[in-house]
């Protein structure tokens, strides 16, 4: 039904359709992106949400459906040509040059040149000039001339969008901006958000957050399975109809309690850990882990998650405290050690240090199952055929 009150279209998405090796991972999916709003794009893993954006950014190449930008067709054959266009991405992982200075991300290859040099060398006054009134839009008042490195993750955040914002003066897309985030991080991005929504650009906020939806968006998009299930003004979409939207079925607001066997109090644990300490990062930490059981270790940035983590996989090494694994005492004194336990580690940033993203996915298998057995004892070629049939699965 056509809301005759709305703010006018910028960007419309209608009857996309895509798939992979024949399998559709949208059917028949619209989308409509107004001036001046936040809209969310919600639904579970595999709804079908990253695919849509990889389409409208040029990613991905348009199989099925149209796209109008301002009433007009188009289909990006890339995302430079989607910035071009006006539509420009921030993903969940800032994928800038922390070796660079600030300014020198956000006007990375379009930097001004000076017109009266021979040569054109860079007009570095502009550039950091630019930059600065750039973040300042945002509400950002930083050193633009350090580099990106020196700032947390919230500030590269905003450094992303600045450069977004600078290419892109129409759509700017959102995915998962918040998840590395502590709550004072998230008000000043959307008071930054609120800001660009007031000079009337449209906003795409794709999040798991259902609190953070409600706080900062006008209007929710679920899908489902690939399928659009609905748009929605987000003042007349609760919580518990937003949720059972995103699932397919009614979900109770009461929990069911847990059922726990009776062995799990007493068991003995598997890992444990008395006054762990590492200097500058944890200090006096227990903790238990028992057979079947899921520990959760919650906190804000900077509250020592993963550095207890580290030091449970062998990456960093106590100062003082002890750590047994199954009642026996060790030391882990590398990773290699951790994983001979039993201990496996998935770390926070997975793309850098989780994965050798130069290999393929088998051998990244393989590589960890040779880690398991040492350097001198050679992986067996089943124990290969195992990495395949794990990629395949």
């Amino acid at each position: 039904m056509a809301d005759h009150g709305a703010p006018r279209p910028v960007l419309e998405a209608r009857g996309i359709v895509h798939a992979y090796a024949g399998k559709p991972a949208l059917d028949g999916v619209d989308l409509c992106l107004r001036a001046g709003e936040v809209h969310a794009l919600m639904g579970q893993n595999g709804a079908g949400k990253s695919t849509l954006i990889k389409v409208l950014t040029g990613v991905e190449k348009l199989q099925k459906g149209g796209i109008l930008l301002d009433g007009q067709a188009i289909a990006p054959a890339s995302t430079l040509d989607a910035q071009r266009l006006g539509i420009s991405t921030v993903y969940q992982e800032v994928n800038l040059c922390t070796n660079l200075s600030v300014a020198e991300n956000i006007f990375a290859g379009r930097q001004p040149r000076k017109p009266w040099t021979r040569g054109g060398g860079i007009d570095w006054r502009s550039v950091n000039a630019r930059a600065r009134e750039l973040l300042l839009r945002l509400d950002v008042d930083i050193d633009v001339r350090r580099e990106l490195g020196a700032y947390s993750v919230a500030l590269q955040q905003m450094v992303a969008i600045a450069r977004a914002l600078d290419i892109s003066a129409k759509v700017l897309i959102l995915d998962e901006p918040t998840s590395s985030l502590d709550s004072d991080e998230v008000a000043q991005l959307f008071k930054a958000l609120r800001g660009l929504r007031h000079s009337g650009m449209s906003i795409l906020f794709v999040t798991h957050f259902l609190d953070q939806v409600y706080e900062v968006c006008d209007r929710i998009t679920v899908l489902r399975n690939g399928k659009l299930v609905g748009e929605h003004l987000a003042s007349q979409l609760d919580h518990a109809a937003l949720v059972s939207a995103m699932v397919g079925r009614t979900v109770s607001n009461e929990s069911a309690p847990i059922a726990r066997s009776a062995t799990d109090e007493t068991a003995a644990p598997l890992v444990s850990a008395r006054d762990l300490r590492r200097q500058g990062g944890v200090s006096g930490v227990n903790l238990e882990i028992r057979p079947g059981e899921i520990l959760g270790f919650a906190g804000l940035l900077g509250s020592g998650r993963t550095e207890v983590a580290r030091l449970l996989a062998g990456l960093d090494q106590p100062h003082s405290g002890e750590l047994h694994i199954k009642g026996e005492p060790v030391k882990l004194g590398e990773p290699a050690t951790a994983i001979a336990l039993g201990l496996s580690f998935c770390p926070e940033e997975r793309k850098t240090e989780g994965i050798v993203d130069d290999l393929s996915i088998r051998d990244n298998i393989v590589l960890s199952l040779q880690a398991r057995m040492g350097l001198w004892r050679k992986l067996s070629p089943s124990a290969s055929c195992r990495a395949e049939t794990s990629r395949s699965a």
